[in-house]
Protein backbone atom coordinates (compact mmCIF):
# COMPACT_ATOMS: atom_id res chain seq x y z
CA UNK A 1 0.00 0.00 0.00
CA UNK A 2 1.92 3.20 -0.96
CA UNK A 3 1.90 6.35 1.56
CA UNK A 4 2.11 9.94 0.21
CA UNK A 5 3.45 13.26 2.28
CA UNK A 6 2.23 17.01 1.37
CA UNK A 7 5.63 19.24 0.90
CA UNK A 8 4.52 22.79 2.31
CA UNK A 9 6.85 25.75 3.03
CA UNK A 10 7.05 28.77 4.69
CA UNK A 11 7.46 30.75 1.50
CA UNK A 12 8.70 30.52 -1.93
CA UNK A 13 12.70 30.13 -2.60
CA UNK A 14 13.28 28.27 0.78
CA UNK A 15 14.51 24.72 0.02
CA UNK A 16 10.84 22.94 -0.72
CA UNK A 17 12.62 20.84 -3.62
CA UNK A 18 15.97 19.92 -2.53
CA UNK A 19 14.24 18.92 0.68
CA UNK A 20 11.45 17.01 -1.40
CA UNK A 21 14.60 15.33 -3.17
CA UNK A 22 15.90 14.43 0.31
CA UNK A 23 13.18 12.79 1.31
CA UNK A 24 12.72 11.19 -2.48
CA UNK A 25 16.59 9.95 -1.97
CA UNK A 26 15.89 9.28 2.30
CA UNK A 27 12.45 6.22 1.18
CA UNK A 28 14.46 5.29 -1.92
CA UNK A 29 17.79 3.77 0.22
CA UNK A 30 15.03 2.23 2.46
CA UNK A 31 14.08 0.07 -1.11
CA UNK A 32 11.14 2.02 -1.66
CA UNK A 33 10.36 2.93 -4.75
CA UNK A 34 9.16 6.91 -5.09
CA UNK A 35 7.26 9.24 -7.34
CA UNK A 36 7.34 13.11 -7.01
CA UNK A 37 4.91 15.13 -7.70
CA UNK A 38 4.80 19.22 -8.03
CA UNK A 39 0.90 19.62 -9.54
CA UNK A 40 0.79 23.55 -10.09
CA UNK A 41 4.08 25.27 -10.89
CA UNK A 42 4.49 29.23 -12.05
CA UNK A 43 7.68 30.47 -13.38
CA UNK A 44 8.33 27.85 -16.24
CA UNK A 45 10.82 27.67 -19.22
CA UNK A 46 9.19 26.75 -23.00
CA UNK A 47 11.62 23.62 -23.56
CA UNK A 48 10.98 21.81 -26.93
CA UNK A 49 8.17 23.94 -27.06
CA UNK A 50 6.56 22.91 -24.42
CA UNK A 51 6.31 24.99 -20.28
CA UNK A 52 9.00 22.95 -17.82
CA UNK A 53 9.61 24.20 -14.36
CA UNK A 54 13.17 23.43 -12.70
CA UNK A 55 11.78 21.97 -9.51
CA UNK A 56 9.40 19.89 -11.65
CA UNK A 57 12.00 18.40 -13.59
CA UNK A 58 14.36 17.75 -10.24
CA UNK A 59 11.31 15.62 -9.21
CA UNK A 60 11.29 13.93 -12.32
CA UNK A 61 14.57 12.92 -12.64
CA UNK A 62 15.23 11.62 -8.91
CA UNK A 63 12.17 9.41 -8.79
CA UNK A 64 12.44 5.13 -9.44
CA UNK A 65 10.42 5.67 -12.27
CA UNK A 66 10.44 8.07 -15.51
CA UNK A 67 7.10 9.58 -15.51
CA UNK A 68 6.19 11.61 -18.71
CA UNK A 69 6.34 15.26 -17.36
CA UNK A 70 2.76 16.36 -17.13
CA UNK A 71 1.99 13.49 -14.72
CA UNK A 72 4.69 15.21 -12.52
CA UNK A 73 3.40 18.64 -12.85
CA UNK A 74 0.11 19.32 -14.33
CA UNK A 75 -0.71 23.11 -14.14
CA UNK A 76 2.68 24.70 -15.38
CA UNK A 77 2.64 28.22 -16.35
CA UNK A 78 5.44 31.38 -17.70
CA UNK A 79 5.01 34.13 -15.58
CA UNK A 80 6.73 33.50 -11.84
CA UNK A 81 3.75 35.43 -10.12
CA UNK A 82 1.16 33.41 -7.77
CA UNK A 83 -0.46 30.40 -9.92
CA UNK A 84 -3.76 32.02 -9.63
CA UNK A 85 -3.13 34.65 -11.12
CA UNK A 86 -1.07 33.17 -13.98
CA UNK A 87 -3.43 30.77 -14.15
CA UNK A 88 -6.10 33.55 -14.87
CA UNK A 89 -3.74 35.00 -17.56
CA UNK A 90 -3.50 31.63 -19.55
CA UNK A 91 -7.68 30.96 -19.20
CA UNK A 92 -7.07 27.51 -16.98
CA UNK A 93 -8.50 26.83 -13.72
CA UNK A 94 -6.84 25.29 -11.53
CA UNK A 95 -9.04 22.59 -10.09
CA UNK A 96 -7.99 20.57 -7.03
CA UNK A 97 -9.90 17.46 -8.13
CA UNK A 98 -8.19 16.96 -11.28
CA UNK A 99 -4.99 17.32 -8.90
CA UNK A 100 -6.54 14.89 -6.90
CA UNK A 101 -7.34 12.27 -9.86
CA UNK A 102 -3.43 12.58 -10.82
CA UNK A 103 -2.68 11.54 -7.12
CA UNK A 104 -4.10 8.56 -6.79
CA UNK A 105 -3.01 7.29 -10.80
CA UNK A 106 0.70 7.75 -9.26
CA UNK A 107 -0.49 5.91 -6.23
CA UNK A 108 -0.54 2.77 -8.17
CA UNK A 109 2.67 3.07 -9.51
CA UNK A 110 5.03 3.55 -6.20
CA UNK A 111 4.88 3.35 -2.85
CA UNK A 112 5.92 6.65 -1.29
CA UNK A 113 4.41 9.68 -2.96
CA UNK A 114 5.61 13.30 -2.64
CA UNK A 115 3.61 16.23 -3.65
CA UNK A 116 5.10 19.45 -3.23
CA UNK A 117 3.43 22.46 -3.17
CA UNK A 118 3.59 25.99 -4.65
CA UNK A 119 4.81 28.74 -2.34
CA UNK A 120 3.64 28.60 1.23
CA UNK A 121 0.94 27.54 2.76
CA UNK A 122 -1.76 30.07 1.88
CA UNK A 123 -1.06 30.71 -1.65
CA UNK A 124 -3.97 31.11 -3.47
CA UNK A 125 -4.75 28.41 -6.58
CA UNK A 126 -8.09 29.82 -7.68
CA UNK A 127 -10.57 32.44 -6.58
CA UNK A 128 -11.96 30.31 -3.66
CA UNK A 129 -8.99 27.70 -2.73
CA UNK A 130 -5.21 27.77 -1.47
CA UNK A 131 -2.41 25.07 -0.78
CA UNK A 132 -4.09 24.37 2.65
CA UNK A 133 -7.45 23.12 0.97
CA UNK A 134 -5.09 20.81 -1.84
CA UNK A 135 -3.44 19.45 1.23
CA UNK A 136 -6.68 18.45 2.82
CA UNK A 137 -8.09 17.44 -0.23
CA UNK A 138 -5.51 15.11 -0.62
CA UNK A 139 -5.52 13.87 2.73
CA UNK A 140 -2.22 13.01 3.33
CA UNK A 141 0.38 14.12 6.07
CA UNK A 142 2.06 17.44 5.79
CA UNK A 143 5.91 18.10 6.21
CA UNK A 144 6.93 21.76 6.60
CA UNK A 145 10.12 23.16 5.09
CA UNK A 146 11.47 26.24 6.49
CA UNK A 147 13.82 27.98 5.28
CA UNK A 148 16.12 29.44 7.77
CA UNK A 149 17.04 32.93 7.18
CA UNK A 150 16.19 36.20 8.76
CA UNK A 151 12.65 36.24 9.40
CA UNK A 152 12.14 32.47 9.66
CA UNK A 153 11.00 32.43 13.52
CA UNK A 154 7.37 34.38 12.52
CA UNK A 155 7.14 32.73 8.90
CA UNK A 156 7.19 29.46 10.74
CA UNK A 157 5.07 30.31 13.84
CA UNK A 158 2.40 31.78 11.22
CA UNK A 159 2.50 28.85 9.08
CA UNK A 160 2.69 26.48 12.36
CA UNK A 161 -0.67 28.03 13.69
CA UNK A 162 -2.53 28.32 9.96
CA UNK A 163 -1.80 24.55 9.93
CA UNK A 164 -2.91 23.35 13.31
CA UNK A 165 -5.73 25.64 12.66
CA UNK A 166 -6.44 23.78 9.56
CA UNK A 167 -6.20 20.62 10.88
CA UNK A 168 -4.37 18.48 8.64
CA UNK A 169 -1.99 15.71 10.28
CA UNK A 170 1.53 16.99 10.17
CA UNK A 171 4.67 14.52 10.55
CA UNK A 172 7.13 17.06 11.29
CA UNK A 173 9.20 19.97 9.51
CA UNK A 174 12.37 20.32 8.36
CA UNK A 175 15.32 23.30 8.64
CA UNK A 176 16.42 24.02 5.14
CA UNK A 177 19.59 26.34 5.77
CA UNK A 178 19.51 28.75 2.67
CA UNK A 179 21.69 30.82 3.29
CA UNK A 180 26.05 30.66 3.83
CA UNK A 181 25.91 33.10 6.61
CA UNK A 182 22.93 32.86 8.91
CA UNK A 183 23.68 34.62 11.84
CA UNK A 184 22.56 32.49 14.79
CA UNK A 185 21.48 29.68 13.00
CA UNK A 186 20.96 27.39 15.91
CA UNK A 187 19.61 29.62 18.03
CA UNK A 188 17.31 29.79 15.04
CA UNK A 189 16.36 26.61 15.13
CA UNK A 190 16.12 25.86 18.60
CA UNK A 191 13.03 28.67 19.02
CA UNK A 192 11.27 27.17 15.84
CA UNK A 193 11.24 23.65 17.66
CA UNK A 194 10.10 25.52 21.05
CA UNK A 195 6.97 26.21 19.26
CA UNK A 196 5.63 23.39 17.68
CA UNK A 197 4.98 20.11 18.88
CA UNK A 198 6.31 18.52 15.23
CA UNK A 199 9.26 16.63 15.43
CA UNK A 200 12.43 18.28 13.62
CA UNK A 201 13.17 15.57 10.79
CA UNK A 202 16.38 17.74 9.84
CA UNK A 203 18.61 20.05 9.14
CA UNK A 204 19.75 20.16 5.90
CA UNK A 205 22.96 21.85 5.55
CA UNK A 206 23.59 24.48 3.25
CA UNK A 207 25.06 23.18 -0.29
CA UNK A 208 26.31 25.04 -3.40
CA UNK A 209 24.74 22.19 -5.76
CA UNK A 210 22.15 19.57 -4.94
CA UNK A 211 23.37 16.61 -3.52
CA UNK A 212 20.67 14.05 -3.00
CA UNK A 213 22.49 11.41 -1.34
CA UNK A 214 24.24 14.25 1.02
CA UNK A 215 21.05 16.01 2.74
CA UNK A 216 19.29 12.45 2.98
CA UNK A 217 21.90 11.26 5.38
CA UNK A 218 20.48 14.29 7.71
CA UNK A 219 16.93 13.03 7.77
CA UNK A 220 16.60 11.83 11.31
CA UNK A 221 13.20 10.53 11.85
CA UNK A 222 11.98 7.08 10.80
CA UNK A 223 8.56 7.07 8.60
Amino acid sequence: MSQGYFITGTDTGIGKTWSTVALMQYFKNQGKSVLGMKPVASGCDEIDGQLRNEDALLLQQHASIMLPYRQVNFYAFAPPVSPHIAARQAGVEIELDEITRQYHQLKKQAEIILVEGVGGWMVPLNAGQDIADLAQKLDIPVIVVVGIRLGCINQARMTFGALQKSGVQCHGWIAACVEQEMLMLNENIQTISQSTDMPLIAVLPYLEKLDPQRLSTEIKLKF
